[in-house]
């Protein structure tokens, strides 16, 4: 053992390096050491043809035996993992100490908010026993926080540093003190892998939330971060600094007004006029402050910003301490009033709710910087070789462009289009929409058009619903009128829809791009694989490319916004693409139930079955769901001045269109089995499905003249169950459209199309079958109008998957609705059919 630890002692000095081989040691000069590392640095890979040949050209090296070099390689190797291991483990120790630090100071900081709720409580008995007519107001706003600096001069500098001491004192209780009443943010409890402590405020004014973690940045660096607020925070617009100015103890002064976009469309947005202060205490932790001046009368003319709504920021801000061999702890305090009571009721919730405000501002805020921090540190991977900076300036592009269809501010050029009677559709027109990034400048010779719309939806997961949307596209997209938007980015061709046709497979192809590091938000590559349908195009790809964002995927994430958000490119994009976004956001109204199923079905059908049995426990299971979200759509158009009215009134069906197929799909995700607004539907307006299989058995008996079902079928509801266990395959196929569109079909017939109930509502009529069907049906149309109905030669048809299906004859009638004269809808009955 004195001799192992003689030669440990040796090979640490550098001068001499041994290594036992077989039972003996063997004695390497300096030089040879160093021309050993200097081939160890070259090749590193033990299996290089390379370090072969460096060893072999070097003379020092030449009267050392191949394998005691391979055995110095091999610890070599080894001594590099054990100092990488070394290394990882010092950061980790750092981390978990760092960790420690801050749960003692949160741990003092509630045994202080205990005793001082014990003092509060004998304080409130004993006024109740002495029946005393004075009540005292215990909300975090006390008198300790009334704003007492409206009596302050706020026109000179030294008012304002009166202000800003306050402002600071005021901050530092709610960050490390007791000044607010916090709990535990629901869903969010704190651990190793946490990326903080997160809590909320409890029954304060306005609404509060605060944060502390662990961030791998100098606290210089984070401050510059967190100031620059439009880089991290969606919400925001813009951050103007009206003055700044010394405040005389090394710290900075500045007036700062702020504008925040509305979430929605149903309410105005919010500006704030603050006071920022920038200062560091004497422990060296660096500390920047806000709060409102003089309430809504002060700063920039409200007259200059119609469309705003002024809002109060009670003092809120960020405290930043260094750490220790490198890092720093960040506090986080956002407190708002945002002046719920200016909204309808029924959005209420969005300005009330602190879980929103943590979700929206001061997780995000964490979030971010931490994101920053990996980034520097290499440890974020991301693909089709994009750095992440330009990641992220795609992400917040996508966000802002989204945010300015909804808002449509004067400002921008935004000004609102005469209705057509209805008003669920707003369409917006920019005349002067210049969509410049970089050297790319693409203005368009119309503008861009924007149809938006918001609405209410009940007893449906906003986390489900935007990953249903996100994976099944065909569910609610139009082919044809991405086609016309990519076209009109890609080639300036300002083509209507319809005037050059094209088909969509229903394929789409996601190729990520990257995430962020705890996969809340993710940004992606949308290829959907179109074909043309006409014979002189038809080897020209139609494919469409989608540059897309999605959030809010996470059903345990208290308050947080689900968003889809996406914008056609070219396949090949530079960094300085225009982007036109489109999208949804769905914002929970109410608190998630304390008690959700962990696994919910993504089958579109799973909840649209008419048989009892198999929906009762799926129902059981999620019947404990039930809030309130409300979601907003808005897509985008770029347009020529001579086509305006013809892409506002096509913008307007479509989102339409796009509302109900929502409307649909959420019926199906929806635990209790209901539509949002329709109840439980097919969907918007068709009839029910029991009435609807009324009318194909009456219209069966009325044309043919046989019963489609037994006789002995008793019922609305057993002529439905009895249809849907039909044999043959029936469908039913809308006249409305210029295509036929499929509206319902039994379990047969979506066993024959390879479908599902929503998805069939995206097929056409002329998809199924091939030439010689398609003739046949063409010949025998006149006699089906004429005579109500008409039998069809056995042949050959197509499901969705492209699998052909044989049948023996099919049946065509015209179904009526509850009057005989009123067509509803084609219907067809498939007999003896199976796959070829």
């Amino acid at each position: 053992m004195a001799m192992v630890a003689q030669l440990h002692r040796e090979s640490s000095s550098g001068s001499i390096n041994k290594h036992l081989d077989s039972g003996k040691y063997v004695r390497y000069t300096a030089e040879q050491v160093e021309a050993l590392e200097r081939v160890y640095s070259e090749c590193p890979k033990p299996s290089s043809l390379r370090r072969q040949q460096l060893i072999r050209g070097c003379p020092i090296l030449s009267n050392i035996e191949p394998k005691q070099i391979k055995v110095w390689f091999q610890n070599r190797r080894c001594r590099e993992k054990q100092r990488k291991e070394s290394v990882r483990l010092h950061s980790v120790n750092k981390k978990f100490s760092a960790m420690n630090k801050l749960l003692m100071e949160e741990n003092d900081r509630l045994q202080k908010q205990v005793s001082q709720l014990v003092c509060e409580n004998g304080y409130m008995r004993h006024q109740l026993q002495s029946a005393s007519a004075t009540t005292t107001d215990a909300s975090c706003e006390s008198a300790a926080t009334t704003p007492r600096h409206v009596l302050k001069d706020t026109n000179n500098p030294a008012g304002l540093l009166l202000i800003a001491e306050e402002t600071l004192a005021d901050f530092l209780s709610k960050a490390t003190g007791t000044a607010v009443d916090w709990v535990q943010m629901p869903g969010m409890k704190p651990g190793p892998d946490s990326v903080g402590i997160f809590a909320i405020s409890k029954s304060c004014g306005g609404v509060a939330a605060r944060a502390c973690g662990l961030v791998s940045l100098e606290p210089t660096k984070i401050a510059e971060i967190l100031k620059d607020r439009s880089s991290w925070f969606r919400d925001c617009r813009s951050v103007e600094v009206f003055t700044m100015f010394p405040a005389g103890n090394g710290g900075t002064i500045e007036l700062v007004y702020t504008q925040t976009y509305a979430p929605t469309t149903l309410a105005p947005a919010r500006d704030f006029w603050t006071l920022r202060y920038t200062t560091t205490l004497e422990n060296g932790s660096l500390v920047i402050c806000e709060r409102s001046l003089s309430g809504t009368g002060a700063g920039p003319s409200t007259v200059a910003a119609p469309q705003f709504l002024r809002a109060e920021m009670l003092p809120s801000g960020y405290l930043i301490r260094p750490c220790e061999g490198g890092g720093s702890i960040i506090h986080i305090v956002d407190h708002l009033n945002l002046k719920a009571s200016s909204v309808p009721e029924v959005l209420r919730p969005l300005y009330e709710s602190p879980n929103i405000l943590a979700q929206k501002m001061t997780i995000a805020a964490l979030r971010y910087i931490r994101q920053i921090a990996q980034e520097t540190s290499g440890e974020v991977a991301y693909g089709l070789g994009r750095q992440p900076a330009v990641l992220r300036t795609f992400s917040q592009r996508l966000s802002r462009g989204f945010n300015d269809a909804i808002n449509s501010f004067n400002d921008d050029g935004w000004s609102l289009l005469n209705s057509d009677g209805a008003e669920d559709v707003v369409v917006a027109i920019n005349s002067s929409k210049n969509l410049s990034a970089g050297s790319n400048n693409l203005s368009f010779i119309g503008g861009v058009l924007c149809a938006k719309a918001s609405m209410l939806l009940q007893n449906v997961p906003p986390a489900v619903l935007v990953r249903v949307l996100r994976e099944h596209r065909s569910e609610w997209a139009d082919f044809t009128v991405d086609a016309f938007s990519a076209t009109s980015l890609k080639a300036r061709l300002y083509a209507y829809p319809g005037m050059r046709p094209t088909g969509f497979t229903g394929s789409q192809i996601i190729m990520p791009l990257g995430n962020t590091i705890e996969h809340e938000e993710m940004l992606e590559v949308i290829r959907l694989e179109g074909h043309s349908l006409g014979e002189e195009d038809a080897f020209i790809s139609r494919d469409i490319h989608l540059l897309q964002m999605c959030s809010g995927v996470d059903e345990n994430a208290v308050g947080a916004c689900s968003e889809l958000v996406f914008a056609p490119i070219d396949e090949i994009f530079p960094d300085d693409v225009p982007l036109v976004p489109s999208g949804f956001r769905i914002i929970p109204l109410d608190s998630k139930p304390d008690t959700l199923t962990a696994q919910r079905t993504l089958d579109l059908t799973s909840n649209l079955e008419v048989d009892p049995e198999t929906n009762h426990g799926a129902g059981n299971a999620t019947s404990s769901y039930s809030a309130r979200s409300v979601l907003t759509i808005a897509f985008q158009f770029p347009f020529e001045s001579n086509l305006q009215d013809n892409v506002a009134t096509m913008a307007r069906q479509y989102v339409r269109s796009v509302i109900s197929s929502v409307q649909r799909v959420s019926m199906a995700i929806s635990p209790l089995g209901l539509s949002p607004t329709f109840g439980p539907k097919l969907s918007p307006g068709s009839p029910e499905a029991i009435t609807l299989a009324h009318w194909i058995c009456q219209s069966y008996s009325f044309h043919v003249g046989t019963e489609l079902v037994m006789a002995d079928t008793i019922g609305a509801e057993s002529i439905l169950k009895t249809l849907w266990r039909h044999q043959d395959a029936i469908l039913c196929c809308s006249l409305k459209q210029v295509l036929p569109v499929f509206i319902f079909a039994n379990q047969a017939g979506l066993d024959m199309l390879e479908t599902t109930l929503v998805a069939l509502q995206d097929i056409t009529l002329d998809k199924i079958f091939d030439d010689a069907g398609r003739k046949a049906l063409f010949s025998e149309f006149t006699k089906i109008m004429e005579r109500g109905f008409a039998y069809l030669p056995g042949g050959i048809c197509m499901s969705t998957m492209r699998r052909h299906i044989s049948y023996e004859q099919a049946i065509v009638w015209k179904v009526f609705a509850a009057e005989e004269n009123t067509l509803h809808c084609l219907a067809f009955s498939f007999v003896n059919w199976s796959f070829v």
